[in-house]
């Protein structure tokens, strides 16, 4: 049977946590990590966040850390390393109760690879986003328009329609420029000078 560990109704402060392969880790419920260094190891699926808090931490990935939702957390002033595609963080009002619980706010994301991440009902400008060969779409909806008028190398038409169709509350979603575009079947160099004339991009 694989172990389950939980980290629940209880507060870990100036501590290294290592999430190692193998077991299943509940966060929470009630759980506040301050003042720690969290070494993730362990698969995205083997993480479920239940509610809690990170504060000043930080959260590194030891591996590429996959399709985590961090909505239930909340993420106050935690630098985050290492590599993550499709988390989303900030929390959510359209899917359940639980995931209504969490926020991100004052976080630095500048030393990490992000891609198809994204961020939920929060404010951008408390954020550090990473530069590139990462980019971010900021409101992407709003710019629909003008993104779709664009012309797009490859096939990365097909993820402006995703970025501009997002769930509700989306403020952000961040790619990694090398990854999608061998994706999308163009090079970095041609999906640099599209970006370049494109609105609402942060790289």
């Amino acid at each position: 049977m694989t172990p389950n560990i939980h980290y629940e109704k209880r507060e870990i402060v100036g501590e290294r946590l290592e999430l190692a392969k193998g077991p299943i880790y509940w966060l929470g419920p009630d759980l506040t990590v301050r003042d720690s260094t969290v070494i993730i190891s362990a698969a995205g699926r083997s993480l479920v966040p239940m509610s809690g808090q990170f504060i000043n931490c930080t959260i590194q990935a030891k591996g590429q850390l996959t399709g985590l939702p961090w909505a239930p957390m909340k993420l106050t002033g935690c630098r985050f390393k290492g590599r993550f595609t499709g988390n989303d963080f900030g929390f959510r009002e359209d899917v359940d109760e639980r995931w209504k619980a969490g926020g991100v706010e004052d976080c630095d994301f500048t030393e990490a690879q992000l891609n198809g991440c994204r961020f939920f009902n929060c404010d951008m400008t408390t954020i550090r986003l990473p530069r590139w060969p990462c980019f971010t779409f900021l409101d992407a909806r709003r710019h629909a328009a003008e993104l779709a008028r664009c012309e797009w190398p490859g096939s990365f038409d097909s993820v402006i329609r995703t970025v501009c169709d997002p769930p509700q509350g989306t403020v952000a979603s961040v790619w990694h420029a090398p990854t999608i575009a061998k994706k999308s079947e163009t090079t970095v160099e041609e999906l640099r000078a599209a970006l370049e004339t494109a609105p609402g991009i942060f790289m």
